[in-house]
């Protein structure tokens, strides 16, 4: 017995073969990689160079003079007023849309009647209509009502415009919870209010997540509205401010440049730690 132990064969491991690089692929993405990388890199080395060097020598050189002056320019013409008010519009933009586009998903999702079917259907319409095409329309309600220049006139736009992709990316996400869950929570005595709260908010961050990240890019990065439905220096936002910086400034390029990288940091910021849960929430809209 000992022998035949002795002579059996040992065993060989298999060893997992690594799947094989495409090169093609890698050579891609190394070249979307640099034209996203070279326009940044423009945008931050042509704010730190002075304005007498500006339009002269290589654009894609680092200034051999680096100056913070273009910012201290930039932060001390109102730049932190269009920064609040770009905050207050962003976020009341997304507690609106999050209030009013989870309950309506649900509802969609929930109710098998043809009415709330149609809803649903005219509801959608409205990512194919362009803001541009009600904005005479628009104008007058707000000043009907005597919203015009305020905050309150761009923050209820935004949020419309935003509602109908909220409830598309919601509607998929809450189609996704098993039945099972909500029959177990019927047999328990919960109301259809509790099984939204209780159930379909919780299982459905990543939608939330999406929906709160695109309406926060959507009122960040608004101009039509601002600039049709505002006046006054106090009511301006980041957009507007940058597009009155123009004329304002004048040739400065770098200062204006300067307001651009500004303006960028807090959504870009935002955007890198809430990436994820923005692609995958926008992955399960493709997959339906």
């Amino acid at each position: 017995m000992s022998e035949q132990l002795n002579t059996a064969r040992p065993v060989r491991r298999t060893r997992r073969r690594r799947p094989k690089g495409n090169p093609l692929v890698g050579l891609g993405a190394l070249a979307w990689l640099v034209i996203v990388l070279v326009p940044l890199y423009t945008l931050l080395s042509s704010s730190l160079t002075r304005q007498d060097q500006a339009l002269s020598g290589n654009p894609l050189a680092f200034p051999t003079d680096p100056t913070l002056e273009n910012y201290n320019t930039v932060l001390s013409s109102g730049f932190f007023t269009l920064l609040f008010n770009t905050a207050v519009v962003a976020v009341a933009t997304v507690a609106i849309v999050l209030a009013l586009s989870v309950p309506l998903a649900y509802v969609a999702v929930r109710t098998r009647s043809r009415l709330s079917s149609m809803a649903f259907r005219t509801f959608l319409l409205g990512v194919a209509i362009p803001a541009q095409a009600v904005v005479v329309p628009l104008y007058l309600l707000i000043a009907e009502m005597g919203l015009y220049d305020s905050l309150a006139a761009v923050i209820l736009p935004t949020a419309a415009f935003s509602m109908p992709v909220a409830v598309l990316v919601l509607t998929s996400t809450l189609r996704d919870i098993s039945e099972e869950l909500y029959e177990a929570m019927g047999l328990d005595g919960a109301t259809p209010l509790r099984m939204l709260w209780q159930l379909a908010v919780p299982m459905s961050r990543a939608g939330i997540s999406t929906v709160a990240i695109f309406s926060a890019l959507q009122a960040w990065n608004g101009f039509l509205f601002p600039l049709i439905l505002t006046q006054s220096e106090e009511q301006r936002v980041l957009t507007l401010g940058l597009f009155n910086f123009m004329g304002q400034f004048g040739l400065n390029v770098p200062a204006l440049l300067a307001a651009v990288v500004l303006s960028v940091i807090p959504i870009f910021t935002v955007y890198l730690f809430a990436r994820r849960a923005l692609v995958n929430g926008l992955m399960g809209v493709g997959g339906k």
